[in-house]
């Protein structure tokens, strides 16, 4: 985009009551935003859903000058800044409803055909919980997924420096403007962090701090991917805001579970208890479910045998299949009146047998 495209996009955003929903419904009737910032008022309310509370600051040349300001700290910083509708703009977080209608990235990070998934959780991490997540990191290496978190503590940052440690592609989403950091101490892993893939942000220099931050930065998380882990969770958390993102974006939730009496597994065994994420219990569920393949491999074609045995839920799931040909994950679950998990672990076993085979979009047929 040129720097009169991004004066006025950065215009739309700061007007307070012009969201992305509102400033994306602006700019499809207009055309852009300077032709938005420049429409006359009245033209803008015959946009449906746009009514006066509104705009009635949209022509405040406050505006501008905030924009000018912000383009000139972008400028010094040497950020880069992508566009709803740019190329470059991660493809994932095109299709949300709410993406920012500009996005702010500092670092090396390269999201062209890669494989994206969140890991979130507590802040107050449990030592099983560290274990789980470093270890799963590691069992994923070979399918060179990019590790994306909030740089918070906790989970976060042992999210990030474990795929450091493997070599393989971070980002951090900030609830911030490239002008400070937080949490303070975690400075000393930002240079590693750009190194190995950076940080990106939809909030500006002059935004105040604000916790209330953290939820919103949470839709970019969740956004991003094609699947959101959450480690450990209580009862209650922004980590659990992240997986009903996920959900509502028909993203793959995962969680890991816990003893019951663990006050940090709360939260990821009610996601699982209310269908709200697959049970996370081996780091290869991940590649399975998301129907990943090992970089540089091909899986070889899976010729179905005769006369294969198949136990009662396995008739089951392979008698729908065949009725009703490629089915979700969640279509075989509901039919054939099964939880989630033991599907998951049903289709594997098929898929050994060589009865079936996974499609993208958590599909699956029988062959």
């Amino acid at each position: 985009m040129t720097e009169t495209d991004l004066l006025y996009a950065l215009a739309l955003q700061h007007v307070p009551k012009i969201g992305d929903i509102t400033a994306k419904k602006l700019i499809s009737f207009c055309g852009s935003p300077e032709r938005v910032i420049k429409e006359k008022k009245q033209n803008l309310l015959k946009i449906d859903g746009i009514g006066q509370n509104v705009l009635q600051d949209i022509h405040n040349p406050k505006h501008l000058k905030a924009a000018e300001q912000e383009i000139q700290f972008i400028r010094d910083n040497n950020v880069k800044v992508s566009y709803f509708t740019d190329k470059d703009y991660p493809e994932k977080l095109k299709h949300c409803i709410d993406g920012p209608i500009l996005l702010f990235q500092a670092g090396n990070i390269n999201l062209e055909n890669q494989r994206l998934i969140s890991i979130v959780g507590t802040r107050k991490i449990t030592t099983s919980g560290i274990a789980f997540c470093e270890a799963l990191i590691e069992k994923l290496v070979p399918y060179n997924p990019v590790i994306i978190s909030g740089f918070a503590y906790g989970t976060d940052i042992t999210a990030h420096k474990a795929a450091i440690k493997n070599e393989l592609q971070t980002i951090g989403c900030l609830a911030h403007g490239f002008n400070q950091i937080y949490p303070k101490v975690h400075k000393k892993y930002m240079v590693d962090v750009e190194k190995n893939g950076g940080f990106l942000t939809d909030f500006w220099s002059s935004d105040a701090f604000d916790r209330n931050n953290f939820l919103k930065r949470n839709r970019i998380i969740a956004g991003l991917s094609e699947a959101t882990i959450v480690v450990e969770s209580a009862e209650k958390g922004g980590s659990l805001v992240t997986a009903d993102i996920a959900n509502s974006y028909d993203r793959e939730v995962f969680a890991v579970p816990g003893r019951v009496t663990d006050s940090q597994s709360i939260g990821c065994n009610n996601l699982i208890k209310h269908q709200k994420a697959l049970m996370l219990s081996d780091p290869m569920d991940v590649p399975y479910i998301l129907n990943w393949q090992f970089e540089a491999e091909q899986k070889p074609a899976i010729q179905k045998q005769l006369f294969v045995a198949l136990d009662d839920t396995e008739k089951l799931i392979y008698n729908f299949l065949k009725e009703k040909e490629k089915q979700q994950l969640d279509a075989i679950a509901i039919h054939c009146n099964l939880p989630i998990f033991k599907v998951s672990s049903t289709l594997l076993n098929m898929e050994l047998k060589g009865v079936l085979r996974p499609l993208p979009g958590k599909m699956f047929e029988v062959i």
